[in-house]
């Protein structure tokens, strides 16, 4: 059964370099956690202070309310899987996943029972006798996942398992390995630069950068409420509108928006944060009332973009491109092409403000 992890002022340093910055956290028992954030945020070393391969400088890692700072990665009793994914290769399917058995020496028929199992889960059967070289690069993941819930692992690591495959291997990767950690019902904490693979599969996600925990939250929340420019541009599409405050009134360009909540940020300039699937174009006819005049605004198309399910009409509007987005089956009653001019709705609700722009701090 699994127990809560807990992270406590965790800190690691390499010399002068603070790669993980008193954190704090608490994973509950059954959860599905990921560690979402850009290259040298600290995410994997986190993982690896979780496991043991690495040593926290300073605080805590609890689990099962006892603290595990010493104790060394084979007796955490937690699986973990890797981007390369460590396969044998002199070993078949069936004796890759029946490693982690055999070193603590389980009778032969339980180890066959296990591998059976695991490989009929994995959707694997058919592959138990092939070397991992005969396998797909999605095939061979599966057998790290494998090999690591074998051993019945109470917490499950993956560290940015998909990384290395193609687009939809990895949609259906995603799939498999929900399911798996519902069906098992275990812990499992997730490792990756990707804000799709969080989105998709996170019960919550912990967005990382510098070191730091700059947002915990459901992946619904994480979207529509990011916390910072920075989260609002690294999960998922922005627009960012750079505003000036004049009495109290929020004017971008030559236009007088009206904002929900504008006095959560202070100073003169606010930088505006809207999804591009969140602007409108505005219906005639629409009874009076349901557009705020004030957040109107008449537009150019420059380009169309045609990305499958939705497409992407990009206009510029006072120095700024902004992107909007429409389901194909929208787009294809009223198509827009260059050149063309429609009115834009900006709904009061759907800004998010900030008083920095990431954008301009790198």
């Amino acid at each position: 059964m699994s127990k809560t992890l807990v992270l406590e002022n965790v800190t690691k340093t390499f010399g002068s370099l603070v790669a993980v910055d008193d954190v704090n956290l608490q994973i509950e028992p059954g959860e599905f956690i990921c560690f979402l954030g850009p290259s040298g945020c600290g995410k994997t070393t986190l993982l690896r202070l979780i496991t043991g391969f690495e040593q926290v400088t300073s605080g805590n890692v609890i689990y099962d309310g006892q603290m595990i700072n010493d104790v060394i990665p084979q007796k955490r009793d937690f699986g973990i899987v890797f981007q390369s994914y460590a396969l044998f290769p002199n070993m078949t399917v069936r004796e890759n996943t029946a490693f982690g058995l055999k070193m603590r020496k389980m009778p032969q028929k339980l180890i066959d029972e296990r591998v059976d199992e695991i490989l009929k889960l994995l959707g694997l059967s058919p592959w138990g006798d092939h070397y991992p070289s005969q396998l797909s690069g999605g095939q061979q993941q599966r057998v790290g996942l494998g090999r690591a819930i074998a051993i019945k692992p109470n917490v499950l690591l993956l560290d940015e398992p998909l990384s290395a495959l193609d687009a939809k291997i990895r949609i259906r990767l995603r799939i498999v390995i929900k399911k798996l950690q519902q069906d098992l019902g275990i812990t499992l904490i997730y490792v990756t630069h990707d804000q799709e693979d969080a989105l998709a599969m996170a019960d919550r996600i912990v967005i990382m950068r510098d070191g730091q925990i700059r947002q915990i939250g459901d992946p619904r929340e994480v979207y529509k409420h990011p916390r910072t420019s920075f989260i609002a541009e690294f999960v998922g599409i922005s627009n960012f509108m750079t505003c000036t405050r004049k009495n109290g009134t929020i004017l971008f360009g030559s236009h007088a928006l009206t904002v929900n909540s504008p006095d959560q940020v202070e100073g003169d300039t606010v930088y505006l944060a809207i999804r591009p699937e969140q602007i409108q174009i505005v219906d005639p006819d629409q009874p009076e009332g349901v557009y705020d005049p004030a957040n109107i605004i008449e537009a150019t198309v420059d380009v169309v973009t045609f990305l499958g399910p939705i497409v992407r009409v990009t206009f510029p509007i006072e120095g700024e491109d902004i992107h909007m987005e429409l389901p194909e089956k929208v787009f294809a009653q009223a198509p827009l092409k260059s050149g063309a001019t429609c009115r834009l709705y900006f709904p009061p609700d759907a800004f998010n403000t900030y008083s920095e722009l990431f954008r301009k701090l790198i």
